[in-house]
């Protein structure tokens, strides 16, 4: 093995999430590298919708403008059944300058992280096959098919990315508790007639299975419905067309099939998300229906979770609570996603006709609720996402987004303590005196927020004390020492 084989991080796997991790472990400076069993990138669009927490999390990373570009921007949710709308509710969230889901087709969200990877000096080793692993030393040596050649590598830690079928999951023997879904789901990117709003995403239940439709751009929409019965070996547009006639808006006409194919969904995640050096991000650790567009997400969002905990542990920062709080944090988020997207997949498709009733007349009822809209929002942007009881968290653990933060040099591996512009002498003096005693682990900023919080490389709140002073800078060491080596 030579020097260029031991690595901080081996990322198995070059979809989304695979390749935002390895731009953060670039970003950050890690030893990394990059397998994918697959020649080339996927030429087909799958996930689509990008939430504003990610955008946020994009933004921190330095690689949101290319997304903001390309994106279009949906700004409100329209339930319709039966010809009938049930709701229409503004997708505008406050406090975030991303109001709106940003829809960009998955084969390009990969290319521009693979464009900008590529920019960081680094690429993907394709046709490169995780076989096997053993933890040793404290070090892993893994061992890989490179095009038909076994070979070997070492790394600090494993993360797997593989998805749905992933070969880490299996090697560490992880159960992928769960069940799925009886019918099979259609996915199609069609042209259309441009009958419907381009800032609208639609959502129609039907007795005959849910209907989802992403607007691409004012013409080129996703179809994904759910089917009880497969017609060939990819969808053709006639079939769409049917499905688009029994359960979309009036007015909408198919007029083209760009790309179609089925698959198969269960809702299922680990139990695990870490194994000694091992760790499994995105599809590899969840699944779940697409109704409501957080996988990619969601799997987006581990990886932002675990980089920066992967680097301090390499520095020799992070201690085992650290790591281990990837786990701890994020599985009940985890499971919160796959509870509300099975809940919106059965709501959409029950085919009790009471059921069906009580929720057509309900659905406009609530829908206008001030409180109902925040909530549903809340949820969906993913802006509401928040680590309260982790071990390394003192209180909610909610996000924190300022404009310091932003453009990829805002925020790296550093906690961020910031005073409040009000702050009394003692408190400036306790705080420097902080950053002094963690030198390469926190820096100090004036900040609007009042008092002294503690933030975390990720953009969430470690610690907050509203009222400064030492016994607040104290408690904010505190947490810092929970975490660190």
């Amino acid at each position: 093995m030579d020097a260029s084989q031991d690595l901080d991080v081996l990322v198995v796997g070059a979809g989304p999430v695979g390749l935002f991790l390895a731009n953060e472990c670039a970003r950050r400076g890690l030893r990394f590298r990059v397998l994918e069993t697959r020649a080339s990138q996927s030429e087909h669009s799958k996930a689509l919708a990008i939430f504003p927490r990610t955008l946020e999390i994009f933004d921190m990373a330095g690689v949101a403008a290319p997304f903001l570009e390309t994106a279009n921007r949906v700004t409100a949710v329209t339930m319709t059944a039966h010809g009938r709308r049930l709701a229409h509710m503004p997708f505008e969230p406050e406090d975030t300058p991303y109001r709106f889901i940003a829809m960009v087709p998955q084969n390009v969200t990969e290319g521009l992280l693979l464009r900008e990877l590529r920019r960081r000096g680094a690429d993907v080793d394709y046709e490169n096959t995780f076989l096997s692993a053993e933890a040793r030393d404290g070090r892993v040596q893994v061992t890989i098919d490179r095009r038909g050649t076994p070979a070997r590598l070492d790394a600090a830690f494993v993360v797997g990315c593989d998805g749905a079928h992933s070969a880490v999951r299996h090697q560490l023997h992880l159960s992928f508790d769960g069940a799925s879904y009886h019918d099979s789901f259609l996915l199609a990117d069609v042209e259309t007639n441009a009958a419907l709003p381009a800032s609208e995403l639609q959502l129609c239940p039907h007795e005959s299975g849910p209907l989802a439709l992403f607007p691409m751009s004012a013409t080129r929409w996703r179809i994904v419905a759910t089917i009880g019965q497969t017609e060939g070996d990819a969808p053709s547009l006639d079939l769409v067309r049917r499905v688009l006639a029994e359960r979309a808006p009036l007015g909408l006409e198919a007029l083209s099939l760009h790309w179609g194919s089925y698959f198969r969904i269960h809702h299922r995640h680990v139990a695990q998300l870490r194994s000694g050096p091992f760790f499994v991000a995105g599809d590899a650790a969840h699944i779940h229906s697409p109704f409501g567009g957080q996988g990619m997400n969601t799997g987006l969002h581990d990886a932002w979770n675990l980089v920066w905990k992967l680097d301090l542990a390499r520095r020799g920062h992070g201690n085992e609570r650290l790591l281990d709080s990837y786990e701890s944090e994020r599985l009940p988020v985890i499971k919160g996603v796959i509870e509300t997207t099975d809940l919106m997949t059965r709501a959409m498709s029950t085919p009790s006709r009471i059921a069906q009733a009580v929720r057509d007349a309900v659905i406009p009822l609530v829908s206008r609720l001030v409180p109902f809209q925040h909530a549903f929002v809340t949820r969906l942007s993913e802006l509401g996402i928040a680590y309260p009881g982790s071990p390394i968290v003192e209180g909610p653990g909610q996000r924190l987004f300022e404009d310091s933060m932003r453009g990829g040099e805002g925020i790296r591996s550093r906690f961020l303590l910031l005073v409040g512009g009000e702050a009394d002498e003692a408190t400036r003096d306790a705080a420097a005196q902080l950053a002094a005693a963690f030198p390469d682990l926190v820096e100090t900023r004036a900040s609007k927020t009042p008092g002294v919080t503690l933030v975390r490389p990720d953009g969430y709140v470690a610690f907050e004390a509203a009222a400064g002073g030492a016994a607040a800078v104290a408690g904010a060491r505190s947490v810092l020492e929970r975490q660190t080596a």
